[in-house]
């Protein structure tokens, strides 16, 4: 079920009135759990079963965590963390494996790619981890423990909740159990940040539903073998539609999904702050999908021994949680190069860091926005072409390409024109970002209303959101 669509809005107004309902207080928690699995269920209810599987798992295997004998405690977060990668590799990663290590008719290699991939699971899996760390670790969660004072029941209603609260189920932001079971409390309407809500909402639908679904018609033709005949300046302008387009699709999700849990009264964690003003692939990945970059630090790095056993050591931790964070992307080896290139650049910064250079200190902000933005949108090719050998044979197009071909002025210009709002957001950051200018609180309600004015007006055509398929 897509957040833009009438299904969703049919589901998400009643559940809203019978969740502020006074009588329906006691049971916020059971009206949240029925919509979110009604939300899942919607276009497949099979998978149903997987998360409430998942559900099962981390029940009792973070109630022994939270509750179970001291001696025992380790041994329940084992069990329950190798349960969830074994779920999310068995559905995830059978077909990469198939493909890999079994010969073309192998049986077992035919059964291992016919696996479906379930939607969201990376995302409902990783929060799994987290609870089970976290519950072992004792981060945030006494007060809770002592709250749900032993009760299985009670835990139970509690975990369901957390793992399939419905706007970040499918595509995050990655709630950690830290974040969210706190706030489990009884919501009023009068605790709602509606300003908040309403300007997560409006931004986030503005950036998928007249962003990214007008500009994906426009980079629908970097796929093979369409871009083999294009000339290379327009090879380069789909890239940079590409660029915007994920992440128009991407923050603008991660938007929605904030701006429907503050209607519910919870706050999800902010997944993008601006990322294209970066200026070093460091702040990058502090701007660009916030939750997983934390989580990938919290949960792999840090425990790997992050930056605390030496140089060499460092720069190794740093490329296998990068490598693995293009895996948890996606099941293919164009992930897994993707995260290798963005961790040698994370190490190679670090290198630069520690021999005492800064590498072009002297060029003016804009030179090395510009450089970290080109870097990073060409290695998006590798998330618009997962076959690895057709994001080969587009560079080869764009070294190739430069003549015997026509410019496609009318595609550049649409790209252009679907660019300029985040151009603009971007922009829009830079300039408050050392306070409130003057005038800014009355232009804020005018931005608001012309994104509204747009969404109804020239809104592309519902497509699903990019990050589904991981």
């Amino acid at each position: 079920m897509l957040f833009n669509s009438i299904p969703f809005l049919l589901l998400v107004i009643p559940t809203l009135v019978v969740y502020y309902l006074p009588f329906m207080r006691r049971f916020q928690l059971h009206v949240i759990v029925v919509a979110s699995f009604i939300f899942y269920a919607f276009n497949n209810p099979v998978l149903l079963t997987l998360l409430l599987a998942s559900i099962a798992i981390n029940i009792f295997t973070s109630y022994g965590v939270i509750y179970g004998p001291p001696p025992r405690r380790k041994l329940y977060a084992t069990i329950g963390v190798v349960m969830n990668l074994g779920l999310l590799i068995f559905f995830k990663y059978s077909p990469l494996i198939g493909h890999t290590f079994f010969p073309k008719g192998s049986s077992v290699g035919e059964f291992l790619v016919q696996i479906p991939l379930p939607i969201g699971i990376s995302f409902f899996t990783f929060q799994g981890i987290s609870l089970l760390v976290d519950a072992y670790r004792g981060k945030a969660l006494e007060d809770y423990a002592a709250l749900s004072a032993g009760s299985l029941a009670k835990h139970a209603l509690d975990v369901a909740a957390f793992k399939s609260f419905f706007p970040a189920l499918v595509a995050g932001p990655v709630v950690k159990a830290h974040e969210f079971l706190p706030q489990i409390r009884v919501k009023t309407l009068a605790g709602i940040d509606r300003q908040a809500a309403f300007t997560a909402l409006v931004v986030g639908y503005f950036l998928k539903m007249v962003v990214a679904d007008n500009m994906k018609d426009h980079t629908f033709w970097l796929a093979y073998p369409y871009f083999m005949e294009y000339h290379s300046v327009t090879l380069i302008f789909l890239l940079l539609g590409y660029s915007v387009q994920i992440f128009a699709d991407f923050a603008g999700y991660s938007l929605i999904a904030i701006g429907l849990a503050h209607l519910l009264g919870y706050r999800l964690p902010d997944n993008f702050n601006f990322p294209y003003i970066s200026t070093t692939f460091s702040e990058f990945w502090r701007r660009w999908h916030i939750s997983l970059s934390t989580f990938l630090r919290d949960y792999l790095y840090i425990p790997l021994g992050g930056s605390r056993k030496g140089q060499v050591n460092t720069y190794r931790n740093l490329m296998a949680t990068m490598v693995l964070g293009g895996f948890w992307h996606g099941a293919a080896w164009s992930y897994a190069v993707w995260g290798f290139f963005h961790g040698l650049m994370l190490a190679a910064e670090r290198l630069a860091s520690d021999l005492g250079f800064a590498p072009g200190k002297r060029l003016p902000r804009w030179v090395h926005m510009l450089f970290i933005f080109a870097c990073v949108t060409f290695a998006w090719l590798l998330f618009k072409l997962p076959d690895f050998i057709d994001a080969v044979y587009y560079l080869q197009a764009i070294g190739r390409n430069w003549t015997g071909y026509d410019i496609n002025f009318l595609l550049a210009f649409f790209i252009t024109l679907f660019s300029v709002p985040v151009v603009l957001y971007h922009a829009w950051y830079l300039w408050r970002r050392n306070g409130e200018r003057p005038g800014m609180a009355s232009v804020r309600p005018l931005l608001l209303g012309a994104m509204i004015f747009l969404i109804i007006v020239n809104s592309g055509s519902g497509a699903s959101f990019i990050y589904f398929q991981f």
